[in-house]
């Protein structure tokens, strides 16, 4: 036997993971795949989905086999970490307002995965702008430039407040940088203070996101306490306080106010045009930023392109991200010249964010959800939804409060909503929480049709009696 022969008969290449992998499938892995039912029409959609182990002898591998939610949903377990509290369902496909199981049934969609999907699934223009830039150019970096973010961050810029955009990849990494832009201005516009203002305000029942700056400026103490200590200088107060608000941003401690025009997380809470002008006329007075969070209420889900502007108060700072690419991760902060002209090179930065991908698909969403004629149909299905809500909801016992404006809607129970969420996802129609969680969410995608919507209704009314059973 040759020395080659020698060290390639007792040489492993395989590192200690790759050999414990695999004796685990029995060395031979074979790759199950998923057959998806068609929907619509559409074709038959096969997707690698989990490994099945066989001795080299035991015959050809299993292919074509449908695979249930249940065992998904096992894998699942055995492979992601704990962070998801997910719902038992298993989803496939979708297109417009439906989405479909594995199992092949049918789902009217009132969450948007989450206030994200405004055009539907599978939109035509949407795909289109996703499939034809994928064969052009993907992912540069932001070293280089490319005319997808050129044209988004023209496009932002031009339909509101703002002078200049820099792009992230999700809304709390928008409100991450917002942070840091807040504290550079401050440190920017008073070069001769030992301390510039650096602290923060934020409102009860708020949601700015999970990362470390993000979730400390995040209401909810359950979201924080893990993680202690999180980012120091952050006070919250009641939201709609006037007087607590102006009081505090008058102490000449404050870096940026940081508010959401309509709280999606927190409840559904919509701020008056009182408060909002307040703040704008104390952070002016004060030389605090105003930062508007339209993470989920903002690009057309109330009937206005940004929420902000039925109220006739402008930000110093917005932040964006769900809806802007149409489910592709993308966040955006948008700022007055005021506040770019304190960043420099350097000070902040992403690899992924902002790429030819992403921004051509967030180009096409904006330019349909800017259309007027297009706002102008989510005001009116939103007024006639909450109308519709009204009159078959109302009149229950349980229903504290319906509330809301254009497409992003929140009934208020006295009673825990996750029974009557079960209830409706197990008659084809699915909706979130918010709140504490007594509060059912209605985020539907912004093209939804009044037949759809009457559809919706009529299930949360024929599911309401199973609230009398959680009491």
């Amino acid at each position: 036997m040759s020395c080659s022969a020698n060290l390639f008969t007792n040489h492993n290449p395989l590192s200690p993971a790759a050999n414990k992998y695999r004796r685990s499938t029995n060395l031979v892995p074979q790759y199950r795949r998923l057959a998806i039912p068609p929907c619509n029409g559409g074709g038959r959609v096969a997707a690698c989905l989990n490994v099945e182990t066989r001795a080299p002898d035991s015959g050809a591998a299993k292919l074509g086999t449908r695979a249930k939610s249940s065992e998904i949903m096992e894998e699942s377990e055995r492979y992601f970490v704990g962070t998801y509290a997910r719902a038992p369902l298993v989803l496939s496909s979708g297109k417009g307002c439906k989405l479909y199981d594995v199992e092949g049934r049918e789902y009217l969609d009132l969450t948007s995965g989450i206030a994200v999907n405004a055009l539907g699934h599978a939109d035509p223009d949407w795909v289109r702008a996703v499939t034809q830039q994928a064969n052009i150019l993907t992912h540069v970096s932001n070293i280089y430039h490319s005319l997808p973010q050129v044209e988004l961050a023209k496009r932002l810029v031009g339909c509101s407040f703002a002078d200049r955009v820099f792009f992230s990849n999700s809304g709390t990494e928008a409100n991450e940088a917002a942070i840091k832009f807040a504290r550079k201005f401050q440190r920017f516009s008073h070069p001769d203070m030992e301390q510039p203002p650096v602290e923060f305000i934020a409102f009860s029942n708020c949601f700015h996101g999970r990362t470390m700056g993000a979730v400390a400026l995040t209401s909810k103490v359950h979201y924080r306490s893990p993680f202690e200590p999180v980012m120091p200088g952050v006070t919250f107060l009641e939201y709609g306080n006037i007087q607590a608000a102006t009081e505090l941003i008058q102490s000449g401690k404050i870096a940026a106010v940081f508010v959401e025009p309509i709280q999606g997380e927190g409840g559904i809470y919509s701020a008056t045009k009182e408060f909002l002008q307040a703040l704008r006329t104390s952070c002016d007075n004060a030389g605090s930023l105003l930062v508007f969070d339209e993470v989920q209420c903002g690009l057309g889900r109330t009937g206005y392109l940004w929420a902000h502007e039925a109220y006739g108060v402008y930000p110093d700072i917005m932040t964006l991200a769900k809806p802007l690419a149409g489910g592709l991760p993308i966040g955006a902060v948008l700022v007055t010249e005021k506040v770019a002209a304190a960043i420099n090179y350097g000070d902040h930065g992403s690899t992924f964010a902002g790429g030819p991908l992403v921004c051509n698909a967030a180009v096409t969403v904006l330019d349909k959800i800017s259309n007027p004629e297009f706002l102008a149909s989510v005001s009116d299905k939103g007024q006639y939804f909450k109308e519709l809500l009204g009159k078959k909801l109302g009149g229950n016992n349980h229903v504290k409060e319906i509330r809301g404006f254009g497409l992003i809607i929140g009934i208020e129970l006295d009673v825990a909503a996750t029974p009557l969420v079960e209830a409706c996802q197990n008659s084809g129609l699915l909706v979130l929480t918010a709140g504490k969680g007594n509060v059912v969410r209605l985020v539907p995608p912004l093209i939804i049709s009044k037949q759809e919507l009457d559809q919706a209704a009529d299930v949360l009314a024929a599911c309401l009696p199973v609230l009398d059973k959680s009491t």
